[in-house]
């Protein structure tokens, strides 16, 4: 049966699998009347039982587009969260049909930017307004309060601020929202807060390896270990979850469930993006990069296994236990501690750096101090010293990097010893650290005023003749170094 609404609704969303029936709910909730739409009208039907169930909320369900759009009051903002691509320009074009000008369309998939930028040239022909908003938080964010990153028109996000204000996650400091910029610039900033989170949940395993393999730590201690660290500066929505995850029994058999789940990760494609536009960008984001081919590699699952066995016949041997007998447990833990937070800032610089060369380029004018307070509450990336991140950028705008902001880099140097420790026992003993051997790198390349590029500079001018420049005056140079070398030879030869 078809549920109706004596007033018109105040806002309007399509597509309702987990993440938008939760957030429907979410609005719902919140006080705004909604108006939901779905394709396959069981998933109305589904909707509209939770939001009885749920306290009765204010949540109207329709079955045809046509139907749906005349039960927003106008201006109409309609919020569709269907799989990114072609099924959203299939939502756009039915519902469209049925908008008038001023209304807008509101994008909350995981979007590729050129796609959101696409589509507000299209539906500015019917004078309609658009919004690629990116959402993160997962389920639970989506239904109590997630991270919201609306960026395109800003007259729409000024008809919708009311809404996204009070939906969106709360901290001390306000609401988990704010209106980014132009264009797709909302639809890249969710991109890197995604390879973000693909860098920091790298870290997070490599701490966990290193302990449990060099350490020889129980599922039961590690919990323990991450419930402490979720109390410190590594307060964070990962931390707080992995912890979480060392203390499930495996159902189905005996022992810990993590333990039962094969390597092989997943992924949905934001990562690659982002490390395609750092390298598009000419941005360093080894830190991100590495956890991107780790996901690779764990794909390769019955090459690595053949690997295994391959290797341990040419000779390879894994001498854990040797390494478990001569380890300090309690300096390892607290070494792997200061190591995963450094490694942490080296990827949330890279991120920052990228958001900041992307809005040079397409003058997007990005706050990225706004952006670390928007990140705080409600997405997979929360964390304790987004605040510092914040207070860092809000000291220097221009900050040409985290590593330089004088709180972080006086927390980079304090830990650099136990981070190169940990690093160093894991290269020993053949632990894969990728991603904290990425942010080692990083900063040791970073903090070097001179690096072996001048090697590089003079090779590439000796086969390409693409010139050099020198340090103690302008200009370019090039220089015939084959015929100098052979002149300097025979000068040697003849002085013997």
């Amino acid at each position: 049966m078809e549920a109706t609404s004596p007033a018109l609704s105040r806002i309007g969303l399509a597509g309702l699998a987990v993440m938008g029936q939760n957030l429907a709910l979410n609005i719902a909730e919140k006080g705004f009347p909604i108006s939901v739409y779905n394709r396959t009208a069981s998933k109305v039907d589904e909707t509209l039982d939770r939001a009885v169930a749920e306290g009765q909320l204010p949540l109207s369900g329709h079955y045809s587009p046509r139907e749906f759009v005349l039960s927003i009051r106008r201006p109409r903002s309609v919020i569709i969260l269907v799989k990114a691509g072609s099924p959203v320009d299939q939502t756009i074009a039915a519902l469209s049909d049925h908008m008038e000008p001023g209304d807008c369309i509101i994008d909350g998939g995981n979007e590729w930017y050129e796609n959101t930028e696409r589509r507000i040239r299209q539906v500015a022909e019917k004078g309609l307004l658009y919004l690629g908003m990116g959402v993160s938080g997962g389920e639970d964010g989506a239904r109590h309060g997630p991270s919201l990153m609306p960026g395109g028109s800003y007259e729409a996000y000024l008809n919708i601020e009311d809404v996204v204000k009070k939906v969106a996650a709360q901290v001390e400091d306000g609401p988990c929202v704010t209106y980014i910029g132009e264009g797709g610039s909302g639809n890249f900033v969710k991109m890197v807060h995604n390879g973000i989170e693909y860098g920091d949940m790298q870290l997070i395993a490599e701490a966990y390896d290193v302990l449990k393999t060099a350490g020889g730590l129980s599922n039961a201690e590690l919990a323990d270990i991450f419930d402490e660290w979720n109390r410190g500066e590594l307060e964070s929505f990962l931390v707080e979850i992995t912890a979480n995850i060392f203390k499930v029994k495996d159902e189905h058999g005996n022992g810990d469930l993590v333990d039962k789940i094969l390597d092989k990760t997943g992924m949905k494609g934001t990562g690659k993006w982002t490390v395609q536009q750092a390298a598009e960008l000419s941005v360093a984001a080894p830190t991100i990069a590495s956890s991107l081919d780790c996901r690779y590699l764990s794909g390769l699952k019955e090459e690595r296994e053949a690997a295994a066995e391959a290797l341990k016949e040419a000779g390879m041997r894994e001498d854990v236990g040797a390494v478990r007998s001569g380890i300090d447990k309690k300096r390892l833990i607290d070494d792997v501690r200061q190591a995963l937070y450094a490694s942490k800032i080296c990827s949330y610089a890279q991120g920052m750096n990228l958001l900041r060369a992307k809005s040079v380029e397409k003058e997007w004018n990005l706050n990225l101090g706004e952006l670390a307070r928007i990140w705080k509450g409600g997405c997979i990336i929360r964390a304790v010293f987004l605040d510092r991140i914040k207070r860092a950028y809000l000291r220097n705008p221009n900050l040409a990097s985290l590593i330089v902001d004088p709180e972080f880099a006086r927390e980079m140097v304090q830990r650099q010893a136990a981070w190169r420790r940990v690093v160093g026992l894991a290269v020993s003993n053949g632990i894969s650290t990728p991603g904290m051997c990425a942010s080692l790198n990083y900063f040791d390349t970073y903090r070097r005023a001179r690096l072996p590029a001048n090697l590089i500079q003079a090779q590439r001018d000796l086969f390409g003749a693409h010139t050099y420049e020198r340090i103690d005056g302008p200009g370019s140079f090039h220089t015939e170094w084959t015929k100098l070398a052979q002149k300097s030879n025979s000068g040697v030869a003849a002085l013997n």
